[in-house]
């Protein structure tokens, strides 16, 4: 890269589905060079696969890169509404004999092959001089030369002479092809640096050959290492959660999603985990990004996360937390201010926000399974449910400190500790054998639920054992 240039980058997603995290990463790492650098980013949709493309999936790209925080300075340019500017380039490219028209069917170019020859096309219309017509598809004349790509990640790649066909730029329909579109793209808005997913690699010594025979400059290249999984095979929408929207939709923030992607092939060449957006634009460099498969691993990222939640100051955790448990809110006339007092209690003990209705359910809504409860208590956890009761009931102050200490001495005169004493109590108070910190949800539910349900499950026990 030029460090003293302006970059002009691009992001270029296909509508065809949901937006992948190898996405949101090649977006985060255009988007940090073209801030880095004072340059600007180009947003393209390539929607020319007419057959797989859906308009939601475009607004879902929108959406995706508004929710990690980022934007761009340029478009979005649709690639539909330019086919005909494609199909005048690649006339262009026909006149100047750097394309010619080919009627050869696969079937009749693999009928022409002998045992062992090389796969692909063998050049049989090079030199036919048909003319446009039904069937026939425009291929690009490649020259016998290698060809080189030069790498900001992988360095310089070669491609011997004879490794790449003459590959077609318009299909019989006069449909632009994928290669063609990008490299017109490019020059048309002085794209100066290319970053993409690796598996484009193949197609980048045919983007060069296009830009040559157009007398266009090349930019510079960079191709990002795959994302793989723990098995180490790359990320596959059957097998991985890879939609950034399913991340969202978990209760992930941004800024630990934004912060983790960046890590993914990038070194800062220190032990610092955690950045900021703007800490990124200052250190990230493509200089410290590796060609390995990079690991997307969901434990790391959920640490990530965990650690952005805790830090959070309580009105951003509520702020964020409250699309998660808002139907949970409605459900108890006094659920706004149980919310407020619970989520100090909560918010280091979540990994992800859609964790809270689970976990802080019990104080807005109660219907559990005493039969289920009661079989997993144990032998004396009867009377401790019914000595539990008896003394709650006769407390003055219903606070966190006042029922611990309660307890406590409710423990010891039943011969037995806090935490024996705590979790049949727990069971029966919120209807899960873990949970909150327990005296202070006991504070937030009050005496009189609380006592309540104790007695619920103390009869429910006492009714299965008479």
């Amino acid at each position: 890269m030029h460090p003293s240039r302006p970059e002009k980058v691009r992001f270029a997603p296909s509508p065809t589905g949901f937006f992948h995290v190898g996405s949101a990463r090649t977006i985060l790492y255009n988007w940090l060079v073209a801030r880095q650098t004072h340059g600007s980013l180009l947003l393209r949709i390539d929607d020319t696969d007419t057959e797989r493309n859906r308009e939601e999936w475009v607004d879902g790209i929108y959406r995706a890169i508004q929710w990690l925080s980022l934007d761009w300075d340029e478009g979005p340019i649709r690639q539909s509404s330019r086919i005909e500017h494609y199909q005048s380039v690649a006339f262009d490219l026909l006149k100047s004999g750097h394309a010619y028209w080919c009627d050869c069917t696969r079937d009749a170019v693999e009928a022409r092959k002998a045992p062992g020859t090389p796969p692909g096309y063998d050049g049989f219309c090079r030199d036919r001089g048909l003319e446009q017509g039904p069937g026939r598809a425009l291929r690009f004349r490649v020259p016998d030369a290698e060809v080189i790509v030069s790498d900001l990640i992988r360095g310089e790649v070669t491609f011997p002479r004879g490794s790449i066909e003459d590959f077609i730029i318009l299909k019989s329909s006069l449909a632009p092809l994928y290669v063609l579109a990008n490299v017109i793209d490019d020059i048309d808005f002085a794209i100066t640096t290319v970053l993409r997913a690796e598996e484009h690699l193949p197609t980048t010594p045919k983007a060069v050959l296009i830009h040559q025979a157009l007398g266009a400059p090349i930019p510079q290249f960079g191709h990002l290492p795959v994302l793989v999984n723990e098995q180490r095979r790359k990320l596959s929408k059957r097998r991985d959660r890879v939609a950034v929207e399913d991340y969202r939709q978990l209760g992930y923030l941004p800024e630990p999603m934004i912060n983790y992607l960046a890590l993914l092939g990038w070194n800062p060449g220190d032990d610092r985990e955690f950045f900021t957006l703007a800490e990124l634009v200052q250190a990230f460099s493509l200089d410290r990004v590796g060609h390995s498969p990079a690991f997307f691993d969901e434990q790391r990222l959920l640490h990530f996360n965990k650690s952005y939640l805790a830090s959070l100051p309580m009105a951003s955790f509520a702020t964020v937390a409250r699309p998660f448990v808002a139907a949970l809110i409605t459900m108890h006339p006094d659920g706004e201010e149980r919310f407020a007092r619970i989520a100090p209690e909560v918010q280091t003990r979540i990994g992800t926000l859609s964790e809270l209705p689970k976990m802080i359910g019990f104080l807005f809504t109660f219907a559990p399974d005493y039969v289920e409860l009661v079989g997993k208590l144990r032998a004396d956890d009867l009377s401790y449910l019914t000595q539990a009761s008896a003394t709650l009931l006769d407390l003055k102050d219903f606070t966190a400190g006042e029922i611990e200490t309660c307890l406590r001495a409710c423990a010891d005169s039943l011969g037995t500790n806090l935490r024996k004493l705590q979790a049949p109590i727990r069971l029966a108070v919120t209807g899960a054998p873990v949970g909150p910190p327990l005296f202070s949800s006991m504070a937030i539910l009050g005496q009189n639920e609380c006592v309540a349900r104790i007695n619920a499950l103390a009869q429910t026990a006492a009714n299965s054992h008479p």
